[in-house]
């Protein structure tokens, strides 16, 4: 395998290496894509981005999401923001589709360079999320920890949105895994820990499945908005703070989420083959 080219880049601290299998293809392992994210001995990221045809003809391109763990996934909305702006920058368009295994989602460039994402559907029924039995999906009966009876919220991938007084307090470290590996969710799922602030605006912190703690979640923003609404908390439109900074959330009335937020780029650099080779 010749040495494999990279772009670094984040949403508000959730950060990413992406790789463009376009032109040639690319099939990585779980050992692999481990090897990439590795903080210590790869690149270095939370999720790898691999770029590839698309699927759809009115997609400009396919977006393949693999957690640091290896494991694909379905959605990631820092991660689409950054790549409609990777592919906006090469087409000179302001608007695209990027296509991913849960479908298509309209990009749009907007003010200050921030992108806005059109995440779909949020889907609020236990077979969605997906839940281990029918029950309802506005308050889970669920405890653990501090964290108890949550919103169930699946944003092309599941989440567990937990209201607390203050999200500064929870020790995310222990119990999300705990509440990520519940059997209440055989796909495992994502733990929103979030609070309401006076201005209007959510406080929210995040532990990621597959990954843990992260500066951002896009669709745990997403999640945590849908949730505050249903709750009776805000409106259908508020700004979500997470420790990266804030996005932009609004649940349309035809059920989609749109997601407004800031994208950077960090550095490129070449994969050298020996990192594959020796986890491969």
């Amino acid at each position: 395998m010749d040495a494999l080219p990279f772009v670094k880049m984040h949403g508000l601290g959730n950060d990413f290496v992406v790789l463009d299998a376009r032109s040639t293809p690319l099939d990585l392992s779980a050992e692999q894509t481990r090897a990439i994210a590795n903080r210590k001995l790869g690149v270095g990221c939370d999720q790898l981005i691999i770029i590839e045809p698309p699927r759809n003809n009115d997609a400009y391109a396919f977006m393949q999401i693999r957690n640091a763990d290896g494991d694909e996934v379905e959605a990631c909305g820092n991660a689409t923001r950054c790549i409609a702006h990777l592919l906006m920058t090469e087409t000179g368009q302001e608007s695209l589709i990027v296509e991913t295994v849960v479908g298509l989602l309209d990009c749009h460039a907007v003010n200050d360079g921030q992108i806005t994402v059109d995440m779909g559907m949020a889907r609020l029924d236990w077979q969605e999320i997906p839940l281990a039995q029918a029950m309802g999906t506005e308050q889970i009966n669920l405890e653990v920890g501090p964290l108890a009876n949550p919103v169930a919220v699946n944003v092309g991938n599941p989440h567990a949105v937990f209201f607390v007084e203050d999200v500064e307090t929870i020790d995310l470290v222990q119990f999300g895994p705990q509440v990520e590996n519940h059997p209440t969710f055989p796909e495992r799922t994502n733990v929103e820990a979030v609070h309401l602030q006076q201005d209007g605006s959510l406080r929210m912190r995040v532990w990621e499945r597959g990954v843990g703690i992260t500066q951002a979640c896009g669709t745990g923003a997403c999640a945590a908005l849908v949730a505050a609404a249903r709750r009776g908390l805000t409106g259908r439109k508020a700004q979500v703070i997470l420790d990266g900074g804030p996005l932009e959330i609004e649940w349309l009335e035809n059920g989609h989420i749109q997601m407004t937020g800031p994208i950077a780029y960090s550095f490129e650099g070449t994969i050298d083959p020996s990192l594959l080779t020796d986890n491969g």
